[in-house]
Parts: C-alpha cells; sequence; structure tokens
C-alpha cells in the first residue's frame, strides 16, 4: 500500500492541483493538446486526488455517461510517485466511490501500457487498440455485483 489519502471533491469542483497534476502528465510529458486535455466536461465530473501527506501526486475525473454507467477518465501520477502502487489505490477508490453512488458499469479507455493494472482490478478488454491524442487505447469495463 502506498499510504496516499485520496478525496473526492464535488461535482464540478476541480482543484488546482488537479489541474497542475493533469497538464504536467498529459501535456507535458505526453504532447497532449490543451484543448484535447479539458475539454470542457471537466464541470460534469467528480474529480478525485491523492495526496501523499499533504502533497497532491495524482488525480483523476468519473463522468456519467448514462445513470447505471460512469468513465474513470485522466487518470494521472506525477512522474517521481509512479510504481508505488498510487494508481491502483487511486483507482480502488474511485471504484469504491463509484459503487456508493449506485454505479453498475465502469468504463476506462486504458493507455495500452498500462492496460494490465486495469485487468489486474477487473476490467476486461472490450477493443483493439486505437488511437487517442495520439496514445495507443483500449477500452475496458468493468460490471459492479453490489
Amino acid at each position: 500500500m502506498c499510504g496516499a489519502t485520496v478525496h473526492f471533491y464535488a461535482l464540478g469542483e476541480l482543484p488546482p492541483d488537479a489541474i497542475a497534476i493533469r497538464r504536467t502528465v498529459f501535456q507535458t510529458e505526453q504532447g497532449v493538446s490543451a484543448a484535447l486535455e479539458f475539454d470542457g466536461e471537466d464541470s460534469n465530473c467528480v474529480h478525485g486526488l491523492a495526496l501523499i501527506v499533504d502533497r497532491p501526486v495524482a488525480t483523476t475525473r468519473l463522468r456519467w455517461l448514462t445513470p447505471q454507467t460512469a468513465k474513470i477518465e485522466r487518470v494521472a501520477v506525477l512522474a517521481e510517485f509512479r510504481r508505488r502502487g498510487i494508481a491502483r489505490q487511486l483507482m480502488n477508490s474511485a471504484i469504491a466511490y463509484l459503487e456508493t453512488q449506485g454505479c453498475a458499469e465502469i468504463q476506462v479507455h486504458a493507455q495500452a501500457y498500462v492496460a494490465g493494472l486495469y485487468t489486474s482490478l477487473g476490467f476486461l478488454q472490450q477493443s483493439d487498440l486505437f488511437e487517442e491524442a495520439g496514445i495507443a487505447h483500449v477500452k475496458m469495463s468493468k460490471v459492479l455485483i453490489s
């Protein structure tokens, strides 16, 4: 266990630390344009922020596609905190949060190089490789049993 604490914010409340992490990971490291990264959907999402002690180190957003289906998006961990189990803890927290909200199915568009993480969390691959923001992804989903 990595020892991170995960906080979820009210619908549409995007913490500035989450913005900074997404800019660092997606725009600076991966070359995703600001227009793609900040796509106008943030106000329709619940945002999660993982902290170690008081330092923000990872973020994600949760977006409802239907009343029973949510999509976990924008999972980002700062480079110096990768390979410590933070993404797994962030995902487990997001799954648990969505379960409390009555979610029946979760979808992700996983970057191909981390699809194994999602598989280990019970997600099943639903597509062949496709490109999103110039990066190889696969669509995956997980059915929640209440």
